[in-house]
């Protein structure tokens, strides 16, 4: 344990935050020198901007090959994706706004729909696949996003109910002061969380994994999730009993959940999607040439 203190002590990781901390000399200066400090702002700024860039630079591909396929779940999903990264990328932009006396209330705000975006994205990527590989249709969606918008709902209205009803601050660390309501909370949410995920992971290692998409790639994400919910429910656990080094942890898990969930989902769901059209085309184009008598020549 000392050298975990230690650890949480160092000034080479994320700085320990302070909400009534004053900005000092420009708005850059103040935004590097405040809350995380420069290393945690700039992970969580440079890999939003990436992601971002990249489904910009992605568009126009992505846009005609989802006119063409016409598949409702994942033209919404698009649509949702392209939503929560810019909303993430706002939160990540605007982290002073945390530690900014005045600015609590905004900044409860951004970070309430910022994670329930993100967190509709992870029910939803689950109900998708259940449903078969990339099922198409208004009532594949309509029962997806219904059983989406449940849970995210309760979830958005507990939070709200507990940061402007009993003004537990949900989203706003004090190492100074450790709330343990607080994290007593956030380790119900992250078991929740760890709990679904451990259970299809054991689903997919036991008799029943027939029932699951026979996908690596949806396995490899069940993985991941799971090991990071289970890093953040300990660091949350840590926390609640006081301990500074589970505030430092979970600052980790919330920099590797903001720069890298959105890409992972990315690659484990939409990826795939839009490879797919891309080798149709080239079986459809060999197939053409080969009726057509230009490997005629090979054979002989």
């Amino acid at each position: 344990m000392r050298v975990l203190g230690e650890i949480a002590e160092s000034p080479f990781v994320i700085s320990r935050l302070s909400p009534n901390s004053t900005a000092t000399g420009d708005f850059i200066g103040g935004w590097v020198g405040k809350c995380h400090g420069f290393l945690h702002n700039t992970v969580l700024v440079v890999a939003a901007i990436l992601f971002v860039a990249y489904l910009a630079y992605e568009a126009r591909k992505s846009l005609s090959k989802l006119s063409s396929r016409r598949s409702y779940i994942m033209i919404a999903y698009y649509g949702c994706l392209w939503l929560v990264s810019l909303l993430n990328l706002a939160w990540c932009c605007l982290q002073a706004w945390e530690c900014t006396p005045g600015k609590e209330v905004v900044w409860n705000v951004l970070t309430l729909f910022t994670t329930s975006g993100m967190l509709f994205l992870e029910v939803s990527l689950v109900a998708f696949l259940f449903q078969g590989n990339y099922a198409s249709g208004a009532e594949a969606l309509t029962r997806t996003f219904l059983i989406s918008g449940l849970v995210i709902g309760l979830d958005l209205l507990l939070k709200t109910i507990y940061l402007f009803g009993f003004g537990v601050q949900l989203f706003i660390d004090n190492n100074e002061h450790i709330q343990k309501v607080k994290w007593g909370l956030w380790v119900i949410h992250k078991l929740l969380l760890a709990g679904v995920y451990g259970m299809i992971f054991f689903m997919y290692n036991s008799k029943w994994r027939e029932r699951l998409p026979a996908r690596p790639a949806f396995y490899k994400y069940i993985t991941c999730m799971l090991a990071l919910n289970g890093l953040s429910l300990f660091a949350c656990t840590l926390a609640a009993n006081g301990a500074h080094f589970g505030l430092w942890l979970y600052g980790i898990t919330s920099v590797c959940y903001h720069a890298f969930y959105l890409p992972l989902l990315y690659v484990t769901f939409l990826a795939d999607f839009f490879q797919e059209e891309d080798l149709n085309l080239e079986n459809v184009y060999y197939s053409e040439m080969k009726d057509a008598g230009f490997f005629d020549a090979d054979w002989e």
